[in-house]
């Protein structure tokens, strides 16, 4: 598949960096040269440099040829147009990042097939987040029936030092499975082999209503928070403290730009808003950090984030959240007092690419500290997979099956479950063994 990706900036240059460690055909255009320079050095793709929503420079891009086009630029107004150029050119599929309340509701004429805004998507990840306790991922798949969970092994939690295979034996009718290990910025697909350690961020596959044995197992709490604390006043921030606020949760937003902070006042008028500098400790403390369940940290800077929540995190705060623009920070900050990171980028990514696979593929998530993908697709008639089990299906060590629905039922297998037509499957694969997941759809 040709793709064209218009804007090389985070969003942009990490969907090309996916797509092309799939084997795509990518082309990323991007107008600052020193940036395409950049991009051209780093990423396996083709890159060609020019303005995004003129046509002439769409087609030199091979747009002609595409099969979809993803417009992702800083600039509403060069996605829309970029989208408007490819459907001129009769390409299938166009995605736009659209921040603009107004704009979003007039673009259906340029032919924008999917509207992405990766504030809007990062803020309804952070309300799932605080609603569901401590845990540094949460995604639903199978309808909701099956829950995959992300969280970092507490040095306290009993499992340190065991064995998935001995876990497995020391749990009587277990209804989880730990799917991967992300352990200093590697991926490690789950293997009965495979010991937990201290600070692990542990993926974790779970019926719906059996999470609370997974939450037991790490070592972390389920209790929804009540009491947020947000620090930073950009875009996603106010995003954020509207949706917490909308859904009853008491919200008090820190920030220093007098100017900002009136603005806030007067929109969101069920969210406190404190006038001051949210990293300082005397502050944090006057606004009871002690008694929050969640700290946010949602600044525009990755180390003013990364200090609000220590900060917080010694002065007794629950649950702590950083935002990252870099996201290779998060690898390698992964369980140094942190519960969970969020990144706007990464949020719009995964809406992306579950458009991008839609199909036969339900659903994709993607995660900030680990190149694996959660797949769920539904296996087809002419599928490889019928008829066998997980263990004579023998998957390469990047891809683990962590989740089947049957119909109405849901459930997580073993090695014995025989695959059927029909089946939808859950599966956490590297990206070079996406092809392989795939192909069990037939």
């Amino acid at each position: 598949m040709r793709i064209v990706i218009v804007g090389a900036g985070a969003v942009g240059s990490y969907l090309a960096e996916r797509f092309a460690l799939e084997g795509q055909d990518v082309v990323l255009v991007e107008s600052d040269l020193e940036r395409a320079a950049a991009i051209q050095g780093e990423i396996d793709c083709m890159v060609v440099t020019g303005n995004g929503a003129s046509a002439s420079v769409l087609r030199s891009a091979g747009l002609g040829d595409a099969d979809l086009l993803i417009a992702v630029t800083s600039s509403d107004a060069i996605n829309v147009l970029a989208c408007n150029s490819a459907n001129t050119l009769g390409i299938p599929r166009k995605v736009a990042r659209v921040e603009d309340t107004q704009l979003k509701a007039e673009v259906a004429e340029f032919g924008v097939d999917l509207i992405i805004d990766p504030g809007e998507a990062a803020a309804r990840e952070l309300l799932t987040l605080v609603k569901r306790g401590a845990v540094s991922e949460l995604v639903e798949f199978a309808d909701g029936h099956l829950i995959l969970m992300g969280a970092f092994v507490s040095p306290k939690a009993s499992v340190v030092g065991t064995t998935l295979a001995d876990l497995r034996k020391a749990v009587d009718g277990w209804n989880w499975l730990v799917v991967a290990v992300i352990r200093h910025g590697e991926t490690l697909i789950a293997r009965g082999s495979t010991m937990l350690e201290s600070h692990d961020h542990v993926l974790l596959m779970a019926r719906a209503d059996k999470t609370s044995e997974a939450y037991d197992l790490l070592g972390i709490t389920d209790r929804a928070a009540e009491k947020v604390i947000i620090l930073g006043g950009t875009r996603l921030a106010r995003l954020t403290a509207s949706l917490l606020s909308d859904n009853g949760i008491a919200t008090t937003l820190i920030d220093e730009d007098r100017d900002r902070c009136q603005t806030i006042a007067e929109n969101l008028p069920r969210v406190v808003t404190v006038c001051a500098n949210p990293t300082d400790p005397e502050v944090l403390k006057a606004e009871g950090v002690a008694s929050a369940d969640s700290v946010i940290a949602l600044s525009g800077w990755d180390g003013e984030n990364l200090l609000g929540c220590l900060l917080a995190k010694e002065l007794g705060a629950g649950e702590v959240i950083a935002r990252f623009t870099n996201t290779d920070l998060v690898a390698i900050l992964g369980g140094a007092g942190l519960d969970a990171t969020v990144s706007a980028r990464l949020s719009a990514a995964n809406e992306i690419l579950r458009f991008v696979r839609r199909g036969v593929i339900y659903s994709v998530a993607t995660f900030s500290d680990s190149d694996a993908e959660a797949i769920e697709l539904a296996v087809g008639p002419k599928s490889p997979a019928i008829g066998k089990s997980l263990n004579e299906l023998d998957p390469s060590e990047s891809l683990i099956i962590g989740g089947i629905q049957r119909g109405d039922r849901a459930f997580v297998p073993r090695g014995s479950t025989v695959i059927e037509e029909g089946d939808h499957l859950i599966v956490i694969a590297r990206p070079e063994a996406i092809a392989e997941a795939e192909r069990l759809s037939g």
